[in-house]
Parts: structure tokens; sequence; C-alpha cells
């Protein structure tokens, strides 16, 4: 069986205020032709369809095309919701829906609960997991510690243990939108750290043929049979470096796997530039960036005048302007801004305890902070799903 991977589309999201969504409908007109041409049999799309729990109605709009172009081919697609998206609003009408070969799996409790398609060598059982936010299916799944890592297992003792009650010889697939350990992640994702842990070992997803993952932007293999596809385009210039792409999967009929990257459309690439004002505009290694969407990053050790205007009269498509001035030792540091860049809000008020009293917080204030940061974060994904 032959399946297509993709997750991550994140239909509403705009790039740095460039609106993007040109940019995926060509995606999905390329994820259509793919389908057609390669001959696939079922396409798997591993969550985060949207960026928001409310999308704009164009992006709603586009999802509705796809979903109309895929039924039109008439192959079975099988969908997960990410932590982008409402669960409850994605998962509207799946029942009907399905009856068109959309398979739309939203609802925790039905992990355990697979699709099943068939092809000549015999069944194969895709099992929709959605995104687990640990604090709203604690109860579901009888976990006495709600992190990632506890709600996932329980989720695949479901789907092993109906797997084991299929004919000898079925082959399975899951979906799941997470982060498993040895991923790479970028700039664009959302925190989903619970307890100070984000991220779960690939081990959870043991005894199944092939984890079609979403979450992380870029696409990366964790093991030959646990893969992200990534998202089809790019949302931070942290994905630079990405070489966008969906996963081309044969499943044999031994369960073993063949997989190949097809490459997605790229709008315009990107390119991260750094240097003075004047050597960014000077410097004629730097031409084949002029027509890319640019971050550029000023070493001046004083600000220049407009830098902007005129970055801009060499490369045209600037988004982003960071100032990393490159100071002489005795000068002051770096700006607030810079010194929390890349920091975790626990690790900001961990540094704010220690600049207070004079010495960080120990173990157990460690975890009251921990555990406050995480109620939080839950009540946001409770108002989330209300809303």
């Amino acid at each position: 069986m032959r399946l297509l991977h993709t997750s991550d589309w994140h239909l509403g999201r705009a790039f740095h205020r460039v609106n993007m969504l040109g940019a995926q409908a060509g995606f999905i007109g390329h994820l259509v032709d793919t389908v057609r041409e390669r001959e696939v049999d079922a396409v798997v799309v591993s969550g985060d369809v949207y960026d928001r729990a409310v999308p704009p109605l164009a992006a709603v709009e586009l999802f509705d095309d796809a979903l109309h172009r895929l039924a039109d081919l008439g192959v079975p697609t099988v969908m997960i919701s990410g932590n982008h998206d409402s669960a409850r609003r994605l998962g509207v009408g799946a029942g009907l829906i399905g009856r068109a070969g959309i398979h739309l799996r939203t609802d925790p409790s039905a992990c355990g609960t697979p699709v099943v398609l068939a092809d000549e060598f015999g069944d194969v059982a895709f099992y929709g997991l959605p995104y687990l936010e640990p604090a709203l299916v604690k109860a579901e799944f009888g976990v006495g510690k709600p992190d990632h890592e506890a709600v996932l297992a329980a989720a695949m003792e479901r789907v092993r243990a109906d797997l084991a009650a299929r004919p000898p010889g079925t082959r399975s697939v899951v979906l799941a939108h997470a982060f498993v350990t040895g991923g790479q992640p970028s700039d664009s994702e959302r925190d989903i750290t619970v307890g100070g842990v984000a991220a779960v070992p690939a081990g959870v997803f043991d005894g199944v043929d092939y984890v079609a993952l979403g979450h992380l932007h870029g696409c990366q293999t964790i093991t030959e049979r646990v893969r992200y596809s990534g998202s089809p385009l790019p949302y931070s210039f942290s994905e630079a470096g990405h070489r966008k792409s969906m996963w081309l999967v044969d499943l044999g009929a031994d369960g073993s796997i063949g997989a190949e990257r097809v490459d997605c459309p790229v709008p315009r690439p990107l390119a991260r530039i750094r240097g003075t004002l004047e050597e960014l505009l000077a410097d004629p290694a730097l031409a084949r960036h002029e027509e890319a969407w640019v971050e550029a990053t000023l070493t001046d050790p004083v600000r220049p005048a407009d830098p902007m205007t005129r970055l801009t009269e060499r490369f045209p498509h600037t988004l982003s302007l960071v100032f990393a001035p490159e100071r002489a030792p005795q000068d002051p540091g770096p700006s607030y801004a810079r010194r929390l860049a890349g920091r975790s809000e626990q690790q900001i008020a961990e540094d704010f305890v220690a600049h207070v009293r004079g010495a960080g917080p120990d173990e157990d204030e460690q975890a009251v902070l921990r555990d406050a940061f995480d109620a939080v974060r839950a009540d946001e994904a409770v108002r989330e799903v209300a809303r």
C-alpha cells in the first residue's frame, strides 16, 4: 500500500505578515497532483490542519476545497487534529464526511478504533491519535501523572490491544501529533511542554509498522518506522535550511517500509544574512538572496539610520530586521529582549527569582513554578476548546 504522509498545513497562517494563502493553495494542488501521478493508495495528515482554533473563512474554504479534490480522486484520507486545531470544530460532520472516504479522527476516546483499508495483501489498520493535551485527557486514559508520555502510552495500549484482536498479518499505521525524542524543533512550533518535559520516547510507538508524526516542522526520520513529514511551507526563518517535502511510503506485504521524499513547491526561498549594513549592501556574494525572503541581522555598533528602507532597495523582500551590535568588551551587555531569546517561561521565571533575592529557586520552588505554568497552559487549552 502506498501512503502519502503530510502534516502541519497551518492553513490561515501568515509568514511575517505575508499572506500565505496562495502558497497554501499551491501546496494543496501539488498534493492532489502527487496523489494522482504517483498512484497513492491513502493520504495521512498528522494534525495542525489549521493554524488556530477559529480559522479565517478563507482557510476554511481552502480546506473544503482540499477535501472535495481528495474525495473526487477516490483515494481514502485519514486526518487527525493537532495542538493548533480545535478538535471539536475539525471533527464536525466526521461521520458524514467519512462516507466520502475522508476520515477525521479528533476524538481521543476513539484512539483504539481504526480506519481499516485493504490492498491485495490484506488489511491495513490506521489508528488516529489526535493531539492529546494531558490535562484534558488524563481522565479518559486513567493516568495518574498527566504528561505526554503517560497519555500517549495509554493510547498506544488501546492501539496494540485492538491490533492483537485482528487477523494475523494485519498491518498498522499510527498518526500522532507529538514531540518525539530525537526530533529537531524550529521557532514556529507552539510549545507543548508539560511538567518541564515536551518530548516522549520513540519506544512509546513500538509494535506498529509505521508512525506518521506531526508537530515538528522539519522533515526528519526518528527511526525507519517513525517519521515527521514536517510542514509543507516555512513559517519561521529558523526553517531556512529545511527542505520542505512529504513522505511517499510503500508499506510492503510483510510490513516492510520504503520511504521517498517528495519535494513541495517553494513560493520563495528564505535567507538569513548577517553583517553591518554597509557590508550587506555591498557584498556581491549576497546577490543570490536578492529575491528571497530575508531576515537581516545588523551588527553595526551603533544603529544606522533608516536601515529597513536601505536594505529593501537591494533586498525588496526583507521581512525581519534584527539588531545584534558587536560591542567592545567594556560596552554594555545585550538588550533585555536578546537575553530572553530562546529561553523558556520557566527559565525566565527562575532567572527573575535569582535576580530578586540573589539565589535561584530550589527544587521544591522549581516544582511550584512548573505546576503554575502547566496550570495556566492547561486553562488556556480548556478555554480554546470551549470557544
